[in-house]
């Protein structure tokens, strides 16, 4: 018989239902595997994983074998001084020939010599994916990482550290193994280092960089050829200057995620022929380089400052099936119209707020093209409209792409919250509206 304490029992056994789909119900936890019982055991905080050891003679070294690791600080509200001890301990005798997932969420009184040990241990246990994250809500001061953690790191697959400083390191940084890089709120030595750590990391496919206030790099470089996936993010608490921006050299990108209020720039060295996926929301007064080099784009989601000089006269986005468009800008009528002159396969446009628009903003005017856009006329399949407010220039071009989308199937309005007798004569006027397509239905929520 098992000796487990019934409301462990129970709980472990509903986690092992969830996990399972109940494909497991006519077993208790006793009977189920090894390989099941430490996929459920990676579910919890460490410090339950380990208390496991006391439940039965099956599960004194279960724990140690466990493929993932979290430690918060903040759990169950234990000092700082035991926790440390306790994740000395746990770590030493961790067993795993591999540790899939090593996580520490450390609060204000995090040591970056206990942190420093961490690393050390995390090493010898080959550790796959390493997580660290500083909680400053108490405290203005990030954790100071120690250099071991990028010179010694060889078998990391993945990295993401949140709210940390990092040390300049006099010999070379080494991540061979590294796929997945996440740089959150990190504060660097300056911008030399950055260009340095990402040029050492050779295998790398996706990297999200999000900067903060002081972070000492004004120009972040990224050169990386194997990169796949990079998202960079520049918020509006950075201090402003002129100097500010991003430049990307990365011909194997298929998903790009830019996000830009700083009004810097963006300057992008080589074409990606590859990419997918591109998310453009920034406030550069010049774009002609970002979206002349993603004329391979499937997927294209837009928020611009203004359509003038948007991208090169003549450019074709011959893939793109599928644009959205922030309608929080007094341009997007004009870059509308231009992007859909320019996407002859698109089948799906939305329109909607992505951000709030200031009130003393006006619409620019809006006149119908002398030409119905190719892929109205023999592609477009879906328009959406979220947060429609019924302007003059809004219900004009809606009433267009009624009009001429000659292959459209669905077009749905959602009025911005206003009231009950406005949404019904917004309902109203486009109901009424001719549609080139029989087969169109068109909804409002």
């Amino acid at each position: 018989m098992c000796s487990l304490p019934n409301k462990f029992l129970k709980f472990l056994f509903l986690l092992c239902v969830f996990a399972l789909g109940c494909s497991f119900t006519s077993l208790s936890p006793c009977q189920l595997p090894d390989e099941l019982l430490l996929r459920i055991l990676s579910l919890l905080p460490a410090k339950d994983v380990v208390v496991t050891m006391v439940l039965s003679k099956r599960w004194q070294f279960l724990w140690m074998y466990v493929p993932k690791l979290v430690y918060d600080d903040s759990y169950q509200d234990i000092d700082y001084g035991r926790f440390a001890r306790f994740v000395d301990r746990s770590l030493i005798m961790h067993k795993a020939p591999v540790l899939e997932t090593l996580h520490f969420k450390l609060g204000q009184l995090c040591d970056g010599e206990d942190i420093h040990v961490w690393i050390r241990a995390a090493n010898k246990c080959s550790v796959r994916e390493l997580i660290i994250e500083i909680d400053t809500s108490f405290s203005a001061s990030p954790a100071i990482l120690p250099r071991s953690l990028y010179t010694e790191s060889s078998m990391l697959v993945s990295l993401s550290l949140n709210n940390v400083i990092l040390l300049d390191v006099h010999s070379s940084v080494s991540f061979p193994s590294l796929k997945t890089l996440g740089l959150l709120a990190v504060k660097y030595p300056c911008n030399e280092f950055v260009s340095s750590l990402l040029s050492n990391c050779h295998v790398l496919e996706d990297l999200c960089v999000e900067q903060c206030a002081n972070d000492n790099v004004n120009i972040l470089t990224v050169k990386v050829p194997s990169l796949k996936s990079l998202a960079l993010h520049s918020s509006g608490d950075r201090v402003e200057d002129d100097a500010q921006g991003f430049v990307i050299d990365a011909p194997s990108l298929e998903w790009l995620d830019l996000v830009d209020y700083m009004g810097g720039f963006c300057v992008i060295e080589s074409n990606m022929p590859k990419i997918v996926h591109a998310y453009i929301d920034v406030t550069y007064s010049l774009l002609r380089n970002i979206l002349s080099c993603i004329t391979s784009v499937q997927h294209l989601d837009l928020c611009l400052l203004t359509s003038q000089d948007a991208y090169p006269v003549g450019s074709i986005f011959p893939c793109l099936v599928y644009l959205k468009i922030c309608t929080c800008e007094t341009e997007l009528l004009n870059l509308l119209m231009r992007v859909l002159k320019d996407s002859p396969k698109l089948r799906a446009l939305k329109l909607g707020q992505s951000h709030g628009r200031l009130a003393i903003q006006t619409r620019s005017y809006w006149s119908e093209p002398s030409s119905v856009p190719e892929c109205v006329l023999t592609n477009l399949e879906t328009f959406e409209w979220l947060e429609y407010e019924g302007t003059k220039e809004e219900k004009e071009v809606a009433a267009y792409i009624l009009r001429t989308g000659s292959c459209l199937k669905k077009v749905t309005i959602k009025p911005k919250s206003t009231s009950h007798r406005k949404k019904l004569e917004m309902i109203k006027e486009l109901s009424f509206s001719p549609r080139s397509s029989p087969s169109c239905r068109l909804s409002f929520d």
